[in-house]
């Protein structure tokens, strides 16, 4: 399961050409995914527009995030309240 967030993450970053692709899934296996949001008046990391898109749709516990980037520090503060899930950062 966690390859799918893998591949999914890919696909959201080369798709946009963004900085960074993420991807979540849910204590009931919904899976949700971002890139980077670089906007005038909103900038977002990836993991943190995934899980906001998870948030507003009802999940209230993560079970694995998947983020592809090539900075070297993911702030992992964005999953605070949404359980603990496995994290893994894949080198772009």
């Amino acid at each position: 399961e966690d390859e799918k967030l893998v591949t999914l993450a890919r696909s959201a970053r080369a798709r946009l050409a963004a900085a960074e692709g993420a991807a979540v899934r849910d204590d009931i296996g919904r899976t949700y995914v971002a890139a980077t949001v670089a906007l005038p008046g909103l900038s977002l990391s990836a993991l943190g527009a995934a899980v906001a898109a998870a948030a507003s749709s009802g999940a209230s516990r993560l079970e694995a995030a998947v983020i592809v980037t090539a900075a070297g520090d993911v702030d992992r503060g964005v999953l605070a309240g949404l359980g603990e899930p496995v994290v893994h950062v894949v080198a772009a």
